[in-house]
This record gives C-alpha cells, sequence and structure tokens, in this order.
C-alpha cells in the first residue's frame, strides 16, 4: 500500500464537494460574531467550546447536530454571514483546495422581521466567497500558470423536516401561516419556494447557486415525498444531490436516484448495510444492494464520502477500517473525499485525504481518479467545455506534483 504524505497530500489539487457553511465557521469566528449579535454561547473560549460542543467524539447523529443551533444562530447576520463564507474558502485555499462548493439552507437564516431575506442572504455568501475568489486569483502563481485558479458554487439545502417553533423564524411564521395544512404538505411548500428563488436568482442576476440538496433527518422523511421539487431543479437545469444513505439504508439512495434524479450522493455510508433495508417487497438484501451498487458505479453518479463525519455519527463504527468506503471503492464507484464539517467534525480536506489514504489501498492511479471525480463531478458554474478544460488543468497539476514527490 503507498504511503502518502501531509505534505504531497496539501500541495495536490483537491476539491470538498459537501460542504455545509454553517459547520465549517472557525471557532474564533463564531465567537466574535456571538458578541457582535449578542447570541448567548456556553462558553466564551475556544477549549471551552470544544469541551461543550464541538468534539472531537459525539454520542449520537443528535449530540452532532446539537452544534447547528449556535452557528445558525451568528449566521442570521449578513456581516457574520460574508465573514464566514470568506473564511471558509480562505481556509481551503491554504490548504491547497481549488474548488468548492458551499452547501448551506438558507430558510435556516431567513428572518424576516429583521428584514433578512432570501436574496440577501445570498448575496452575502456569494460576496464572501467571491471575494476570496478573486484574492487567490491575482496571485502571481495563479496568474503565472504555476497553479489552477481557485473555484466555487453554492448550493442550495432543502430541509427534509422541520416543525412549527425552533427551527428557524421563517419556519416557525410558515407554520404559522399555514396552520390548516398537514406538517408535511408546509415541509415540502419550503423546499419548492426554495428551488424556485434558487432557480430564479441564478438567472437574474448569473450567481452560482449550482445544485439542490435535500438534508435533515433521513428516516421517516423519504426522498420520493419531495419528486416534485426535484422533478422543477431538473426541467431548469439545476444539478442535484441529496444526502442519502446516512442514517437509512438502500431504498434511501434507490429513491434518490429514480425519484430525484440525483447526479451525487451526499454519505452513501448506509446503503451497503443488509440490516438497513425494511422493506418486505426486498427478499434478497445482498442481491438489491449489488445491483444497486453496480448501476451507481456505471452511470458514474458520484458518492460524497465524509469519513470523519460517519464516525463521530454512528457509534457502532469503531474503526475506520469497517467504513463502507472499502465496498465503494471494491465496486468501483465514483467517490470525492469530503469534509462535511470542517469545525463540527474537527477535520480538514487534508485529514480526510490522509484517513483514507492510511487505512484503505489506493494506489496513485486510484488516487488520481479519485481527486479527478471531485472536478469532473463537480456541479462547476460554466459549460461544460469549461469544466472539462478546468479539470484537465488541475490533473496536469496533479502530474507535476506526483512526479515532484518522485511516484512518477
Amino acid at each position: 500500500m503507498p504511503r502518502y504524505s501531509a505534505d504531497f497530500i496539501k500541495a495536490m489539487p483537491k476539491s470538498d464537494l459537501h460542504l455545509h457553511l454553517d459547520g465549517s465557521l472557525r471557532l474564533d469566528s463564531l465567537i466574535d460574531m456571538a458578541k457582535r449579535t449578542d447570541t448567548k454561547l456556553p462558553s466564551q473560549s475556544v477549549d471551552g467550546l470544544k469541551q461543550l460542543v464541538f468534539k472531537d467524539k459525539y454520542q449520537n447523529l443528535g449530540e452532532y447536530l446539537h452544534c447547528f443551533q449556535y452557528t445558525c444562530a451568528v449566521l442570521r447576520d449578513p456581516e457574520n454571514l460574508e465573514q464566514a463564507a470568506y473564511e471558509l474558502a480562505i481556509d481551503n485555499q491554504n490548504e491547497g483546495v481549488n474548488y468548492i462548493e458551499v452547501r448551506f439552507a438558507p430558510q435556516l437564516l431567513i428572518d424576516l422581521s429583521r428584514g433578512i431575506d432570501f436574496d440577501q442572504i445570498m448575496h452575502a455568501v456569494n460576496n464572501g466567497l467571491k471575494r476570496a475568489q478573486n484574492e487567490y486569483n491575482r496571485s502571481e502563481s495563479v496568474l503565472s500558470g504555476n497553479k489552477p485558479p481557485f473555484g466555487y458554487g453554492i448550493i442550495n439545502c432543502a430541509m427534509r423536516m422541520f416543525g412549527d417553533k425552533g427551527f428557524s423564524p421563517y419556519y416557525t411564521n410558515l407554520f404559522q401561516l399555514m396552520r390548516d395544512f398537514a406538517p408535511m404538505d408546509v415541509i415540502k411548500l419550503a423546499a419548492m419556494e426554495l428551488v424556485r428563488a434558487s432557480v430564479r436568482l441564478r438567472d437574474e442576476s448569473s450567481m452560482p447557486i449550482v445544485g439542490l440538496d435535500l438534508a435533515g433527518q433521513e428516516s421517516g422523511y423519504p426522498a420520493s415525498k419531495f419528486k416534485e421539487v426535484y422533478e422543477y431543479a431538473h426541467q431548469h437545469f439545476m444539478l442535484k444531490t441529496l444526502h442519502a444513505g446516512e442514517a437509512y439504508g438502500a431504498e434511501s439512495v434507490f429513491e434518490a436516484i429514480t425519484e430525484c434524479y440525483a447526479d451525487r450522493i451526499g454519505h452513501g455510508y448506509s446503503m451497503f448495510i443488509p440490516d438497513m433495508i425494511h422493506s418486505p417487497e426486498i427478499t434478497d438484501k445482498a442481491a438489491y444492494i449489488r445491483n444497486l451498487a453496480s448501476y451507481i458505479a456505471d452511470k458514474r453518479i458520484a458518492i460524497e464520502v465524509c469519513l470523519t463525519s460517519n464516525l463521530q455519527t454512528n457509534p457502532q463504527l469503531t474503526d475506520i477500517r469497517q467504513h463502507q468506503f472499502k465496498a465503494m471503492l471494491d465496486n468501483r464507484m465514483a467517490t470525492v473525499i469530503c469534509t462535511d464539517n470542517r469545525l463540527v467534525s474537527n477535520t480538514t480536506v487534508c485529514n480526510e485525504y490522509q484517513l483514507a489514504l492510511d487505512n484503505f489501498d489506493i494506489p496513485l492511479k486510484r488516487l488520481k481518479d479519485m481527486v479527478a471525480y471531485g472536478f469532473k463531478k463537480s456541479f462547476f458554474p460554466g459549460s461544460y467545455v469549461e469544466k472539462r478544460q478546468y479539470a484537465k488543468n488541475c490533473l496536469d497539476y496533479f502530474d507535476r506534483v506526483a512526479k515532484q514527490y518522485g511516484f512518477i
């Protein structure tokens, strides 16, 4: 099994296609943002927050998701939101990441009582990312052609589940306005409004809103409930990813593909676990998993792999070598290494690659394929021809780095 140094991993071109803005703040910035917005935190120190909230290990998914109540609270402020987006891009640039797709749920941050609407939120995020992009791409190393430029896209998340209070001012108000509707109808309406607003703003302002995601509680809220939402995205040339196979099994991944036209799958970890298939109609679970994996591999539907995050939210995973990433590799699936949440999971893109490369047999050619999927399976905010050229530039740079480190 080849050994890849931390220096090589940092130097090689990388992407992050599954990156939650509200889970990836700098801790010191979170503290400053909380002071500016008069948001109460459990501690006013970095060490205190690491001990009480943002831990290295969590007991379960619920404790993991508990972190987001603090990050979302401070991000209901355009200044904080722009700063968070800017710093997230900078943090990625500093570890050699060339392309990111930043995802978040705008409706978790909307607060119309304070004049904070969808468009304002989107412009704040885009302004921060664009500023970091422009600064990096004006550097001598990029202008000279020595390094590939930095790029980004924005993915908007619809929530599979929210209640009548406690999730966000927007969701609370929506339930009040639609008090005679069934809860699922309110949830689907919010998702439809999100995709319509995303398409409108993309088309009116050329903002790089490149995709739609479905996030939140997977069990009990299947992708099929959101078929019409994803049809609208599909019909308006917006690319599609879904959280699937994170906390529910192969059936969830199947629905994401067949009902929602998924171009990529977020996590996909649980799709290889037979015990997580619940339909009585599926009698041969092994065959179902095998056929689904083969179909995904053949169609090159990329899996956004988040190793550390899966370790933290699945207590039964006690060793990284137990992760179904090996099954993904064995089935020749298109896999892309991602962080999920840099702050909540206390990780970086380099750390995730190191974890993968130290624990799974990945020769250089396979590593280059994985790096390539990060660019080729991206929702790049340009034409297909432009995306191909950008991917080629990044992969040519990979070869130069590999040669420099003696792999070629």
